[in-house]
């Protein structure tokens, strides 16, 4: 007899491929045999929460209830890990300040253009945009510029969290004192970001699987997506990894974790070698000018 306060709901075979066929095409989180459990484990707690006494009802509500948009979205949040933290991978920030930029200031000034925009996919909690927030503000050539940093995330939850922008102190565990005595000020039991840092940022729900939303981003400088594809099977990799080939404009670069690669998924971009990383750019044609 189940309770509907049981969390422990076993999936069988068919209700796993169901299951995970459905979300794969909703996001393209792909969860091989071996993660069963996982995704049995994650996802009993939604049943009781819905009085579903099966994973096949479960599979129906995500398929056809009125609010299985909502329910989608939510369990995003479960199935994957939202980790992150103030000024994460410094090696790859400091080739970003002190390599990148420089590059992509110098190739706008020789146009007259004086625009910069930059989005973190797969933002989280908001400390990535944040953090790329704080370092152009570093940097005295860029005031005056138009400068837009856009965080999008599949998940409602942690852009609330984003958009609050109030921490605590596990985000700043590699956070330098300077930063944060410049770009916080103490609220509600945390840190909250300064004003100044906000105004450069702006927040949107985005599903990576979802071609049609990448239309409205324009283009782009730089994309930063850092342990996000490390959720993707190879297909949706190659999908989602094109979808950033052409957001970004040409001479733009993809950041990428440092376990991520795009061995075997692409050869569009061209791998630079800097002194702090490397790093994937977009090439242009001959005749096209950079960035």
């Amino acid at each position: 007899m189940l309770f509907f306060g049981d969390t422990d709901i076993k999936m069988n075979d068919d209700e796993f491929r169901l299951v995970r066929d459905l979300i794969y095409d909703y996001s393209g989180l792909y969860f091989a045999e071996d993660n069963r459990f996982l995704l049995e484990r994650r996802l009993s707690p939604r049943l009781s929460q819905h009085q579903l006494s099966t994973f096949h009802e479960y599979y129906y509500y995500l398929r056809y209830d009125i609010n299985k948009e909502q329910e989608l979205s939510d369990i995003m949040d479960v199935l994957t890990t939202n980790e992150t933290y103030f000024f994460r991978e410094a090696f790859q920030l400091r080739a970003f300040s002190e390599e990148i930029l420089p590059e992509i200031i110098s190739v706008k000034k020789s146009k007259g253009d004086r625009s910069l925009r930059i989005w973190s996919a797969g933002c989280s909690t908001g400390e990535e945009p944040y953090t790329i927030a704080m370092l152009l503000l570093e940097y005295p050539e860029l005031t005056g510029w138009d400068i837009e940093i856009v965080g999008t995330d599949i998940s409602q939850r942690v852009l609330h969290h984003a958009r609050k922008g109030v921490y605590g102190n596990a985000s700043f565990r590699v956070t330098d004192e300077k930063f944060k005595g410049r770009y916080f000020h103490e609220q509600d039991g945390g840190f909250r970001i300064a004003d100044r840092v906000r105004g450069l940022v702006t927040f949107s729900r985005l599903n990576l699987y979802d071609q049609s939303r990448f239309l409205f981003l324009g283009k782009m400088d730089i994309v930063f997506c850092r342990n996000v594809i490390i959720y993707f099977d190879q297909l949706a990799k190659k999908r989602v990894i094109e979808q950033f080939f052409t957001t970004l404009n040409p001479g733009g670069f993809l950041l990428l974790g440092h376990s991520e690669s795009l061995m075997n998924i692409t050869t569009s971009f061209r791998l630079r070698h800097f002194r702090n990383d490397m790093v994937y750019e977009k090439p242009f044609r001959s005749g096209e000018m950079t960035i």
